[in-house]
């Protein structure tokens, strides 16, 4: 089955700039380093771009996992999609949306994941990665937020 989950994270910037920040194979590893996660093949390093794809190595859940993902959809500076090609998932897909707000701007990620091993998977999605992923964008958007207002106040 399934999993599909919404964050809503306000930023103190302005979608341009979070739209930038968010496309940028540097931040995204900052915003992982806890997990050690790298860029090791395709885009690693700058800016990625509509059909360019991201091997990403890390440890999660006390594992080394390899992730190929792609962006499918780049619409600057209002949203864009990354989708696993290769990894650990029988299915991911990320969609990341950008709109202004009163703070300065509305970022909403759409996660949907699928494990794979059928009924194992089914258990690993309730038991562990419903709350590990949630866990995991929030932290992402945390180091954003944080890199973003130290650019205004630097």
């Amino acid at each position: 089955m399934t999993v599909v989950f919404r964050i809503v994270t306000e930023l103190d910037a302005p979608p341009t700039r979070v739209f930038a920040l968010s496309l940028d194979i540097g931040a995204h590893e900052r915003s992982m380093a806890r997990t050690g996660e790298r860029a090791v093949a395709g885009t690693t390093s700058g800016t990625i771009g509509l059909g360019e794809t991201v091997t990403w190595r890390a440890r999660h859940l006390g594992a080394v996992w390899r992730m190929t993902s792609q962006i499918t959809v780049l619409e600057a500076p209002h949203r864009f999609v990354d989708e696993q090609v290769r990894g650990p998932f029988a299915r991911f897909r990320h969609e990341h949306r950008f709109g202004p707000s009163a703070r300065g701007t509305r970022m909403v990620d759409e996660v949907a994941f699928r494990a794979p091993l059928g009924p194992l998977g089914f258990l690993a999605e309730r038991i562990v990665l419903a709350r590990y992923m949630p866990a995991l964008i929030r932290a992402r958007n945390a180091s954003l937020a944080a890199e973003l207002g130290a650019e205004q106040t630097g």
